[in-house]
């Protein structure tokens, strides 16, 4: 694969091809994807991702940056956990998905900063967040090294980053899982969202990514150091974290 090329599940594609296409799918989802979430997961999702406020350990005043945060449910949870005194900013590139996330916060009685960036290029200075957090959206990013080095360059020192992310199944698991995978989801996907094309995306796109000691490693490339790793659900997901020194 050259510098000027991809993957997009399976394929490979042109880096801007890869930006268009996946832009394309959470356009497509948004409106159905709080939905689909509890349906493929079987509400597992809430589980992991209050396993990933837990581990956060925020604190009322802090600054938390939720980068590729979609519709919003862990910028609901961490604005819950600073209080007024804080600050929780909503980022994602697809601006479907954020409208819906900022529709959601407002419906919850939290009027949170919102912006749409790219992870590769974020908006802030260096070392104003106590927090960083990206679920479910570092798979997606064309430059995975560029996105991570820049939620490093945020944090405060002694901050840290977390990526909950589909992670490498415990081996045992993997022959049910791939068929959940290819046959059930893209499935669920037609049934549900009227578009199996994405949910099959989204099972490729889960083999394409880094196994949980290559993005430790990633990581720590980025400039994070104490870097450890929680395995969920058979390793099904994977929470990474790393403090900035």
């Amino acid at each position: 694969m050259n510098d000027k090329s991809t993957h997009f599940g399976f394929e490979t594609v042109a880096e801007a091809d890869k930006a268009r296409r996946v832009a394309g799918v959470f356009s497509s989802v948004a409106e159905s994807y709080d939905v689909m979430n509890d349906l493929m997961s079987m509400g597992l999702h809430r589980l992991w991702k209050h396993f990933t406020i837990q581990v956060a350990g925020v604190r009322t005043g802090d600054r938390v940056l939720d980068v590729a945060g979609g519709t919003g449910d862990l910028s609901l949870a961490f604005a819950k956990k600073v209080g007024p005194k804080g600050a929780v900013w909503l980022t994602d590139i697809n601006q479907a998905m954020l409208s819906r996330g900022r529709d959601r916060l407002v419906d919850h009685g939290y009027t949170l900063p919102v912006a749409r960036c790219d992870a590769e290029k974020l908006p802030f200075p260096d070392g104003y967040f106590d927090c960083v957090t990206v679920a479910f959206g570092l798979r997606n990013m064309t430059h995975k090294d560029a996105a991570l080095k820049e939620m490093a360059r945020v944090l405060k020192p002694g901050g840290r980053l977390l990526v909950l992310e589909f992670s490498r199944v415990w081996a045992p698991l993997a022959p049910a899982y791939d068929f959940y995978s290819f046959k059930i989801l893209p499935w669920l996907g037609d049934k549900v969202a009227k578009d199996a094309d994405s949910y099959r995306y989204l099972a490729e796109s889960i083999r394409m990514h880094p196994a949980q000691p290559e993005l430790k490693t990633m990581m720590e490339e980025a400039g994070l150091a104490r870097v450890d790793y929680f395995n969920l659900t058979g390793g099904v997901v994977a929470l990474h974290r790393g403090y900035r020194i």
